[in-house]
């Protein structure tokens, strides 16, 4: 196995998931710890389908355009939540992660 493996990268980015999710609860608790933690489901949904778009060639040709739509869907409705949770303040790792899942998107696109 290789470190690009699906077999092993699939459960290391959960692993990861899981222990981002547990730290979340010992942000602060500040307007701005409160936005992170809100934060969090919208994130690793974002990082998941940035990942599984990567993947999309790994599908039968005819279930790529479905999945592509719930794909383009997921990205949609988790970039509105997190630009209303960071409406009134400018995260750059947001801003990166949602231009990577929409790059991801183009890409699969394509």
């Amino acid at each position: 196995m290789t470190p690009d493996d699906p077999n092993t990268t699939w459960p290391a980015l959960l692993a990861h998931w899981l222990t981002f999710a547990q730290a979340s609860i010992a942000f602060p608790k500040t307007p701005e710890g409160d936005r992170l933690r809100a934060a969090v489901p919208s994130i690793i949904n974002l990082q998941a389908v940035t990942f599984a778009l990567a993947e999309i060639h790994l599908l039968p040709t005819a279930d790529r355009p479905a999945a592509i739509d719930k794909a383009a869907h997921l990205i949609d409705q988790h970039t509105k939540l997190l630009t209303d949770l960071f409406a009134t303040s400018t995260n750059e790792e947001i801003t990166t992660l949602i231009q990577d899942a929409h790059a991801a998107l183009q890409a699969a696109r394509r």
